[in-house]
């Protein structure tokens, strides 16, 4: 008996798994893959590098971040200031906040650059169909090093209003950076293909299913 409560318990516990990843996962924003081997732009030291990016699926509401990061070797980015504003840097702000930020695939690329995938998750805030202004700056390193945003140019950006403008507060506008926002849609539209983290979210999803089956049957 208490074996299949267990069982029964573990369960419901997968099979909620199956209905809640997928929503955690959505593709808000796609501006394109790492590119690594070019321009990065400094996110600390007074810099603050910003990128448009379009709501194009109903209502969202902003769960997390992705983004190519360069550093010198040895160094981890520990945290960013990621703010959402109207304008460039300015205008209304829906969300300002510093966040801890965690790497992975990292390379080295031509310049002796470690180039990571950076990811945070946070409760940002819910924004409606348009275009809005991605803001990172105040970056922390572990050895208090520069850090940078990596160049893309948008290139192999998989979403509606892509490739984003973008600018930096010190020198103006520049091409763009790689970045993904993810989020909760409650409306409807083009949903983007998924980015990193969303294809990591879809191996959570499959192994809920096998378990799930055996217990219910310019680097300046």
């Amino acid at each position: 008996m208490v074996n299949s409560r267990l069982r029964l318990t573990l369960c419901v516990v997968f099979m909620l798994a199956l209905v809640s990843v997928p929503a955690a996962a959505d593709v808000v924003y796609d501006n394109g893959p790492i590119f690594g081997n070019g321009d990065a732009w400094t996110i600390n030291f007074g810099f603050v590098v910003s990128d448009t990016f379009t709501i194009s699926g109903g209502n969202s509401t902003i769960t997390g971040l992705s983004f190519g990061g360069h550093a010198f070797p040895g160094d981890i980015l520990e945290s960013v200031e990621v703010s959402i504003t109207s304008n460039e840097d300015g205008g209304t702000t829906y969300f300002d906040q510093v966040v801890n930020t965690t790497q992975s695939s990292c390379s080295v690329n031509q310049y002796g650059f470690n180039v990571c995938l950076e990811s945070a998750a946070f409760n940002g805030p819910t924004l409606s169909n348009g275009t809005y202004w991605l803001n990172l700056q105040n970056a922390v390193t572990n050895t208090g090093d520069p850090a940078y945003w990596d160049e893309n140019s948008g290139v192999g950006c998989q979403s509606p209003g892509c490739p984003s403008m973008a600018s930096v507060s010190t020198v103006g506008t520049i091409p763009s950076e790689s970045f993904t926002l993810y989020g909760n849609a409650s409306g409807t539209g083009t949903v983007p293909e998924p980015g990193s983290l969303f294809l990591l979210m879809g191996g959570v999803l499959g192994l809920a299913r096998v378990v799930g089956r055996k217990l219910c049957g310019t680097r300046d």
